[in-house]
């Protein structure tokens, strides 16, 4: 009966794992479906398996014996106070859980008293805090003396960037671990096994689909929300997409990750930045967010945009993409969405070349079919006497010591390659007229050298 999901009884109040791990039987079947899913062993909990495979950090540590304080950085629903729990299970030791949304002081200083009982009866102590980056510097100050002499092993859960959002001091005393949100096939088993829990009808795979997307990789997010959707349609009814609007409304509707519409949006807001429309960009940007598109997903393709389709006539546009990602992470919603709007504005009103993205693939594809030509034996490194006396590094010439700073007609690709192939060309707009301009005249210096040859 029991299934593997991930962060799903964050709420419960139990310091002591073994209560939490072994509810009676009443509680079982009254307990919300996340609650009675819950895993019990580190094998039963999908996904993660970067953490939990063979050989990987998490699982070493739980089949070593040996815990270690960290800090599990990731979305909702994806395992945080799971493995927390487990981890306690797994050592027998005492476990205790602080939210540090609604915690203090008064909360710290009562674990370190129940750590200490529990040390002075032979047991180990977790300390679990909840949304770790919620406490002030002098809060999370308060844990490291109790870490460094091993009183309890410290485990912090966060939504957010650690490196933002957690003191340096902790942070060089845990070991960061970053969960990722379930697959879609592992949100797909969990569905299986929630339906086999409720002998519920089998949803339409058109119904599963929506309800895996609009999960968004959140494990309790998918039970909770196919629960409360079967308690309104029945166990015998039909769930299909009807039924699910019906139950959920008009955020179901609107929300389509994964789906054609999701691609179909992120596509025109990309090809309004590449067409240098600002006013349609911005339109798609808010689709996307109204949507419940997670706004660092747009973040990231602002980034390839700043890449592909401006590069080098914009050089500032990579760096103001990338700063807007981080404001994003040091903000979250709503503020963080403005400096990604800011981005998105930028982007549409900057000068447009894919230079460097056709010239990186075109170079990519000349290497795979082109093969593995040796170094030129000038162009070789020498560290050695063996390798100088192989005449490696011979007669290169420092660019440095050369006419303005450049040894005009030296050859840098394999001997064979005559002439060598050029893969960028810049185009006619932005900071690329200059580039272009320069490497026009650097190249009428190479053939100029030649001809004096």
């Amino acid at each position: 009966m029991s299934a593997p999901i991930g962060d799903l009884f964050g709420d419960l109040p139990e310091s002591d794992p073994a209560a939490a791990a072994a509810p009676t039987s009443a509680q079982a079947a009254d307990a919300p479906l996340a609650e009675r899913l819950r895993p019990r062993h580190i094998d039963e909990v999908i996904g993660q398996r970067d953490l939990l495979g063979p050989g990987k950090p998490v699982r070493v540590a739980f089949e070593s014996g040996r815990p270690h304080s960290m800090i599990l950085w990731g979305p909702p629903g994806v395992g945080k106070t799971t493995l927390a729990r487990l981890m306690a299970d797994a050592f027998d030791s005492h476990f205790v859980q602080i939210s540090a949304v609604l915690g203090g002081v008064k909360d710290i200083r009562d674990a370190v008293d129940q750590a200490k009982l529990a040390q002075s009866r032979g047991r180990r102590c977790i300390v679990f805090v909840d949304e770790v980056h919620r406490f002030n510097k002098a809060q999370q100050d308060a844990f490291l003396p109790h870490v460094e002499s091993g009183l309890f092993t410290f485990i912090g859960a966060t939504t957010e960037n650690p490196s933002f959002e957690v003191n340096s001091a902790l942070l060089s005393r845990a070991t960061v671990h970053v969960l990722q949100p379930l697959s879609e096939d592992d949100l797909g088993a969990l569905l299986a096994t929630a339906r086999a829990e409720l002998h519920a009808t089998e949803p339409t795979p058109e119904a599963a689909q929506r309800l895996i997307a609009y999960a968004d990789g959140d494990a309790r997010r998918l039970l909770n929300t196919y629960e409360n959707v079967v308690r309104m349609v029945g166990l015998d009814a039909v769930l299909d997409e009807a039924a699910l609007e019906r139950s959920l409304g008009a955020q179901l509707r609107r929300y389509d990750k994964g789906g054609d519409q999701f691609f179909d949006t992120i596509s025109a807001l990309h090809k309004s930045v590449r067409g240098s429309s600002p006013d349609a960009a911005l339109y798609w940007f808010a689709r996307m967010v109204d949507g419940g598109v997670d706004p660092r997903y747009i973040a990231r393709r602002l980034i390839r945009m700043a890449s592909e389709d401006i590069g080098l006539a914009d050089p500032r546009a990579l760096r103001l993409a990338l700063d807007a990602s981080e404001t994003y992470e040091r903000l979250g919603s709503p503020e963080g969405e403005l400096a990604l709007a800011q981005a998105v504005v930028y982007l549409a009103v900057a000068p447009k070349s894919n230079a460097v993205y056709t010239a990186w693939k075109a170079a990519r594809a000349f290497v795979q079919q082109d093969g593995s030509r040796p170094v030129p034996l000038h162009l070789r490194n020498a560290p050695t006497k063996l390798m100088k006396d192989l005449d490696h590094g011979r007669n290169y010439r420092y660019a440095h010591d050369e006419v303005d700073g450049y040894p005009s007609g030296e050859q840098y690709f394999p001997d064979a390659h005559d002439p060598a192939p050029r893969f960028y060309a810049p185009v006619g707009r932005g900071l690329e007229i200059r580039i272009g301009e320069k490497l026009a005249q650097l190249r009428q210096l190479d053939e100029e050298a030649k001809k004096s040859r």
